[in-house]
């Protein structure tokens, strides 16, 4: 095993299972479905029901994708997708630093998925045992990851996002 393979495994299954254990915890911890929902609408993304699911069925899928290399650039690019979308609606309000409840963390989590896009899934990965090597590795797999991810969470935010409007003093 190269130290690449082993780095790029190591960044895939850290970052993957922590996105998919954030799905797990939008449906079944905290809030659970019903409270999510009732925040996805106070955030402005409505409806909120069918917001939460979405959201928490990208996040588990996505993350369990690039945590076994499955589709990596694709699985990419909904991890671009979901960030964008969390830092327009919760965290751009509040700066860069994830301290005052920020964009940073979700800028790393995006930057991130995109160069494991660029490097492709390596060798201990589905990608490379399905098909020899990852598909739309190196620059294809950037524009592919940031295209498709950027292409989605806009979308979705156009045709979605409906914040509150702020009530005249």
């Amino acid at each position: 095993m190269s130290s690449f393979d082993f780095a790029v495994l190591v960044l895939r299954v850290s970052l993957g299972g922590t996105m998919a254990a954030h799905g797990y915890h939008k449906i079944f911890l905290g809030g659970r479905l019903s409270g999510n929902a009732t925040w996805f609408e106070r955030l402005g993304m409505r409806p909120g029901a069918f917001h939460v699911r979405v959201a928490a069925g990208t996040e588990i899928l996505a993350g369990a994708a690039l945590a076994f290399g499955l589709f990596t650039s694709v699985a990419a690019a909904a991890f671009v997708a979901l960030m964008l979308v969390a830092a327009w609606t919760v965290h751009r309000p509040n700066g860069f630093y994830i301290m005052s409840s920020g964009w940073e963390y979700t800028f790393v989590v995006g930057v991130t998925a995109v160069c494991i896009a660029a490097l492709g899934a390596g060798e201990f990965s589905l990608d490379h045992w399905m098909f020899g090597s990852t598909p739309f590795d190196g620059w294809t797999g950037l524009v592919v990851a940031v295209g498709v991810g950027a292409v989605g969470g806009i979308s979705q935010l156009v045709v979605f996002y409906r914040p509150a409007k702020a009530e005249a003093a």
